[in-house]
């Protein structure tokens, strides 16, 4: 029976393998004992005869024969050749269990598909899912040894009750050389047919559903057969055995300790007990081990699968679920919860500290000052970066295109005015030359954001199309959205230099754009987007 450990390891804890460690059934211990202890006897056969038989040249051509084995031992690729191997055949012992014959979905099927609680109805259904049974039966008994002794002839099967003696006559008159699992899938087809024909099937539908259904199952027994039909090829399993085998049997002469007043490279000390090379051992072997146990999961080894459990457990469990459960339904009643809209079954008190709240998504602490806290961290940012540029320019003389100088700035992350309404310029005034500012008109505007731009307000979806001055200006207005004012060239501002012409235009830009904006924008005509 497959031993299970699941429960030992259901929490991680420290040294929580170390339990596992100390079990017996189902262990590397009891599968690999007589080979390690095999192995462990030749070498200390070998170790006292040049210890204590052999004469001074004996030894020393011992000696050399030792280092010889040890060098060209470690040329065989054992670590590959055995874990592509295992590898191999655990995917290959996994996929036959997934592909082991369970009826369950038949038996759903058929016990609300199949109509009728009288007698005839009861038999029909009962004897669909013995024939489902009886597929699985003989498929487990071609490819199980434990299922092949509990059931070595058709005799037993008929004693066992998944065949009657005239059926035993129908499959054994049907002369054939191959396996005849599939006679009872013949049968079940036939008489779920019928039983469409007599009514008590009433839909075609159900009637394909569950010949789908069984063909699945088919399948599912077919694809057991063919697993042990076609296993690994021999040449594999052959050249694996050889190397791991090869391996050790040179390591029992080149892994001797010899003695250390010849001075061989490697063999100062003199330990009698190999514990490494029998670690080796243990390791390779063990996973030698393993690949023959899992090759074929169908034997009688401690990790093999119960097939004859599956048998048993199959069989009482379709019955019972398409004969007495057949519309035994429980009376209806209303749950606990009838009309509590805040459901919450409860917890044991070993239990309380599963009971933790909904998550809600990551951004759910975020509070309204941290988002206004990074947007400020970004427009100061914005600002340096700026400023840093323009000494730049200004240190190496250099004036962007006029048509570049009024860029708008999109950021991904900031809820900047520019990067939700694109045609008011950036927060930068790119400086030049002094004549060349007195002949480009400058920007006025705001450093603050007007308070009806609140950073989480909703934004109204800005039209691409460019506007007619009149329309720009009445819509700025309404909007109450911060306009870059233009002005002709400031008489203050002519004579001076062209960073000094920044900071004073920044430093005027409030009191400019707050006394007197109706006045302005009749005098400077229409507003800059």
């Amino acid at each position: 029976m497959t031993v299970t450990y699941s429960s030992k390891v259901a929490n991680a804890t420290f040294f929580g393998f170390h339990r596992l460690l100390l079990r017996w059934r189902g262990s590397i211990y009891k599968l690999l004992y007589r080979e390690f202890l095999f192995f462990a006897l030749l070498y200390s056969i070998l170790s006292l005869v040049y210890r204590w038989v052999l004469t001074d040249p004996q030894r020393r051509l011992f000696e050399k024969l030792s280092i010889y084995c040890d060098r060209y031992a470690e040329q065989i690729p054992v670590t590959f050749v055995l874990g592509f191997y295992v590898t191999l055949v655990v995917n290959r012992w996994w996929n036959q269990f997934q592909n082991l014959p369970w009826p369950d979905r038949l038996m759903f099927l058929i016990s609300s598909c199949v109509q009728g609680q009288d007698e005839q109805g009861r038999l029909l259904r009962r004897t669909l899912m013995r024939y489902v049974n009886l597929t699985s039966l003989l498929i487990f008994r071609s490819v199980s040894t434990a299922v092949c002794k509990r059931f070595p002839t058709i005799d037993h099967v008929v004693e066992a009750g998944f065949m009657t003696p005239e059926e035993k006559k129908i499959f054994e008159n049907l002369k054939s050389p191959h396996l005849k699992y599939w006679i009872p899938t013949v049968w079940f087809t036939n008489l779920a047919s019928k039983a469409r024909k007599d009514g008590r099937i009433q839909d075609s539908v159900d009637l394909q559903t569950i010949l789908t259904e069984m063909n699945r199952f088919r399948t599912w027994c077919s694809t057991l057969f063919g697993y042990d039909w076609v296993g690994i090829p021999l040449v594999y399993t052959q050249v694996v055995t050889l190397a791991v085998y090869t391996f050790f049997s040179a390591s029992i002469i080149g892994r001797q300790f010899l003695d250390p007043a010849q001075g061989y490279p490697g063999h100062d000390l003199d330990l009698y007990v190999p514990v490494f090379t029998l670690l080796q051992f243990f390791f390779y072997s063990g996973w030698l081990k393993v690949a023959e146990q899992l090759i074929n999961p169908f034997g009688e080894d401690d990790d093999d699968f119960e097939a004859n459990w599956c048998i048993d457990r199959n069989l009482q469990v379709s019955l019972m679920a398409v004969d007495e459960m057949h519309m035994n339904i429980p009376r209806m009643t209303k749950d606990v919860y009838w009309n509590d809209p805040d459901v919450r079954p409860p917890y044991t008190r070993a239990a309380a500290d599963y009971c933790i709240p909904s998550f809600l998504g990551s951004t759910t602490d975020m509070g309204l000052s941290e988002i206004l806290q990074n947007e400020d961290t970004d427009i100061q940012n914005a600002r340096r970066q700026g400023s840093v540029l323009g000494r730049m320019r200004r240190l190496l003389s250099v004036q962007e295109p006029p048509e570049l100088q009024f860029r708008p700035s999109f950021k991904r992350h900031s809820s900047d005015i520019s990067s939700f309404f694109p045609f008011i310029p950036d927060h930068r005034i790119h400086p030049g030359h002094a004549e060349s500012m007195a002949d480009q008109p400058r920007v006025y505007f705001s450093p603050h954001p007007h308070p009806v731009l609140d950073t989480l307000s909703t934004l109204k979806e800005v039209n691409s199309t460019p506007s007619s001055p009149d329309t720009s200006v009445r819509s700025a207005s309404h909007n109450s959205i911060p306009a870059a004012m233009l002005s002709e060239s400031n008489p203050h501002l002519d004579n001076c230099d062209s960073s000094v012409a920044q900071e004073v235009s920044l430093e005027t830009a409030v009191p400019l754009a707050s006394q007197e904006p109706e006045q302005e924008q009749a005098q400077q005509g229409p507003s800059l987007f």
